[in-house]
């Protein structure tokens, strides 16, 4: 048996998908009545538990089951931190898979994943990869780079943008660099995982085959999109502080101060990573961007 937790997210929805149309079995946590619903209507057997309820998850796992965590966030609200989600959440997750001695766990980081991190969201995803390596289970962890794919936020948010702005805004020069790769790569990089589990029992960088600023992805999605706009760059200065004005009213801000200095930081890795762990090229991103924008 399969069990995700963290099915109704972007990535979980597609591997759901995915795996639902060649026939395999799944089960999957739901926190709420609405998200069981939905699952249950696509034919997923649900679990009423919560990775970050240690309680709810007492005896929900079996020793046949091959779990998949892709519960994380990337902007903290309220209770929703990331020491809650990413830290703690896995510790109670990967009790319960010791408890049952599951066959195989997977784990969902993040490229750049570091202890010493000075971002709160890479810190928390290492400190999350340390409890799954010292766990004692077979387990596999993927380190992606930004995924792009139908209904992603990030690819989202672009788009909101493209459609109210006169102008394309570009934070400071827009020169630091991603990876992306595209939901259908990622979900044949898992394929291998699920079929031949003991083969990848480590961490894997994953992410497309090129290098690429935020400025040329922003470019190639207006581009696309059919957007023709002239870019208007905000100094990084100006950014910050109007993200720090927001922090101090009642509404939420566009953007954080940890997302604002993602964007001056690159986020690269191997870029023959999944053609020699996974056995094949990805796409690229502008390839990627126009088979579903």
């Amino acid at each position: 048996m399969i069990v995700i937790a963290g099915a109704t997210g972007f990535v979980g929805g597609h591997l759901t998908h995915h795996l639902l149309s060649r026939g395999e079995r799944i089960k999957s946590f739901a926190r709420s009545d609405q998200s069981a619903q939905v699952l249950s209507n696509k034919g997923i057997e649900v679990i009423r538990g919560d990775i970050t309820v240690k309680e709810t998850l007492h005896k929900t796992l079996d020793a046949d089951d091959f779990v998949i965590h892709l519960v994380g966030i990337i902007e903290e609200k309220g209770s929703a931190t990331f020491r809650s989600i990413h830290v703690d959440g896995t510790a109670a997750f990967i009790k319960e898979a010791q408890r049952a001695r599951v066959r195989h766990f997977f784990y969902q980081s993040a490229l750049g994943a570091d202890l010493n991190s000075w971002s709160g969201y890479l810190r928390t995803k290492a400190e999350a990869e340390e409890i799954v390596r010292n766990s004692g289970l077979q387990y596999t962890i993927f380190r992606p780079s930004l995924i792009i794919g139908p209904w992603d936020g990030f690819t989202k948010k672009l788009i909101d943008m493209l459609k109210i702005s006169p102008v394309i805004p570009m934070p400071g020069e827009g020169a630091a660099r991603f990876q992306p790769i595209f939901i259908k790569d990622w979900l044949r990089c898992i394929d291998k995982v699920i079929a031949e589990p003991g083969q990848y029992n480590s961490i894997f960088e994953i992410g497309g085959p090129e290098h690429i600023s935020y400025k040329e992805i922003v470019t190639i999605l207006a581009k696309a999109a059919g957007y023709q706009k002239r870019l208007f760059q905000i100094p990084m200065g100006i950014m910050k502080l109007a993200t720090s004005l927001f922090s101090m009213l009642p509404v939420a801000a566009p953007i954080t101060s940890d997302q604002l200095k993602l964007l001056e930081t690159d986020n690269i890795g191997n870029l023959n990573a999944v053609k020699e762990f996974f056995g094949f090229q990805p796409v690229r991103y502008e390839e990627a961007i126009k088979s579903f924008i």
